[in-house]
């Protein structure tokens, strides 16, 4: 039988234990909101066709802008290399420059602060001994994950500096949903260090809670080809579509396969499709997590997730109909992660969190 001093031992474990925990679920609700701005920013320099204005990859150096005149014209020189310039925007002067250069810098800048605010406090809390033993390794891989994701974002940059106009759609795709996992990463193990309300769903509705959040996960994917190619800037017509509810020639191009990928008609047809898609699993799930689980936070999420698809669907028919202009564009971006988070944060509720630690935290 435990004395009245183990008692208040373990007591007191738990109670350093869970004041970790939320600590580091606070401090990973901050890696996700830095991380939504660099989605917005990140959006804004797509949208307004920033990404090429700096055209070298210098990580340290980069992080202090041009502060002379001398050292804008230097900037401006170098961008007057790349086709982009020569192609479409030969004649651009020194502030129309300075415009599209800020959207990248900050761009840029902020994917250097995620690093900064992922490693300081990772290396705090693991020398301070508040992280659990299974965090270690999982936070680990997401910040290197990151260091990975800043060699990508130049691979993807350099696909536009010499014989394109702009980057290549497959590295722009791979660019965002990398950055997307990284996301959905963060928010599966902060939702997993969060109290709550109710036990793990049953396995239908958290097979399915699952397979709603990769489905997102692939919207947005195929919504990052629909950008890399202007596909929305076409076709500007819903339901139909050129006329048609299956329109024609979405085939044209040999092997038949790469239509998927580069012929904006049929990229912006399958983006279309996978709304269809994504929108009629968010309302199975609902109908049936109300079914296997009623009245549960489970059940409720459900419908809220099928709300904001709702909502989503809604902001992108609003931005195709008006020729995707800046501000609902961007909208419609944003959305995207937010529908994202919550898809992840619902299937996480749905799985139940993390045990808590016996013992020692070491």
């Amino acid at each position: 039988m435990a004395t009245t001093a183990q008692i208040e031992t373990a007591v007191d474990l738990r109670r350093r234990a869970t004041r970790s925990r939320r600590a580091v679920r606070v401090w990973l609700y901050i890696v996700l909101f830095v991380l939504f701005a660099l989605f917005l920013v990140g959006g804004a320099t797509r949208l307004t066709d920033s990404g090429l204005s700096i055209t070298e990859w210098k990580p340290i150096h980069g992080v202090i802008p041009p502060l002379s005149e001398a050292q804008w014209q230097e900037e401006l020189e170098k961008y007057r290399q790349i086709p982009e310039y020569q192609q479409i925007n030969k004649g651009m002067s020194l502030e129309e420059f300075k415009t599209i250069f800020w959207w990248e810098w900050a761009h840029r800048l902020l994917a250097r602060g995620v690093g900064l605010v992922m490693a300081l406090p990772l290396a705090f809390f693991w020398l301070t001994g508040r992280l659990e033993g299974h965090l270690k390794p999982k936070l680990l891989g997401l910040l290197a994950l990151g260091g990975f994701q800043g060699f990508v974002g130049w691979w993807m940059v350099s696909s536009g500096l010499s014989e394109r106009v702009d980057v290549s759609q497959y590295r722009l795709a791979t660019h965002l949903t990398l950055a997307c996992i990284i996301f959905t990463a963060v928010m599966w193990v902060a939702r997993g260090l969060a109290p709550h309300s109710q036990g793990p769903a049953g396995q239908g509705t958290r097979r399915f809670a699952g397979a709603i959040a990769f489905l997102v996960l692939f919207q947005i994917y195929l919504g990052a080809l629909v950008a890399g190619l202007d596909a929305g800037m076409a076709y500007n017509t819903w339901p139909l579509m050129d006329g048609s509810l299956v329109p024609g020639d979405l085939f044209v191009q040999q092997p038949w396969w790469i239509n998927l990928f580069e012929n904006p008609k049929t990229v912006q047809f399958v983006h279309r499709l996978g709304a269809y898609v994504v929108l009629a699993a968010a309302i199975w799930h609902a109908f049936s997590a109300w079914r296997a689980d009623p009245g549960t936070t489970h059940a409720h999420r459900a419908l809220v997730l099928l709300g904001l698809i709702l909502v989503q669907a809604a902001i992108g028919i609003t931005a195709l109909v008006l020729v995707v202009p800046f501000g609902w564009a961007l909208v419609h971006h944003a959305f995207a992660i937010i529908v994202l988070g919550f898809a992840v944060a619902h299937w996480r509720g749905t799985v139940g969190p993390y045990p808590m630690p016996v013992g020692t935290l070491a």
